[in-house]
């Protein structure tokens, strides 16, 4: 389906998050410590560019107008997937495996809740 124009620039963003995140999960599940070390450190750089710009413009553009139109659950739980990312990123330095797949499996789940749910949503309110 085609997106409305307000949401396509989100949308090749999550492309871009799902990359990160798919290699994240890659190098958790391969174990190798440099590797891992490695992936952690390249999610701790990028968050702060990339997720968290895109997280900023859902957060002061999309969901004001969906809690607007009473979509309570769905701002609600974008705003605690946004915020549990964020806390875990902040951890991401010196990560071991098992907290680079945390953030990796809850990245690619976000994105795949906003692709599906989120944005089908809100699609239909700018409609």
């Amino acid at each position: 389906m085609k997106r409305h124009a307000t949401l396509q620039d989100l949308s090749r963003e999550h492309h871009t998050a799902l990359k990160l995140a798919l290699d994240a999960k890659r190098a958790a599940q391969a174990g190798e410590p440099a590797r891992v070390q490695a992936l952690a450190q390249a999610c701790a750089e990028l968050f702060p560019r990339e997720l968290e710009p895109h997280f900023v413009v859902e957060e002061v553009d999309l969901l004001p107008l969906l809690a607007q139109a009473g979509e309570d659950a769905l701002v609600a739980r974008t705003r605690h997937e946004h915020a549990q990312l964020r806390a875990l990123a902040a951890q991401l330095p010196g990560a071991d495996a098992a907290l680079l797949l945390r953030f990796a499996e809850l990245l690619a789940e976000h994105v795949r809740f906003e692709e599906r749910e989120l944005f089908e949503v809100a699609q239909a309110h700018f409609a």
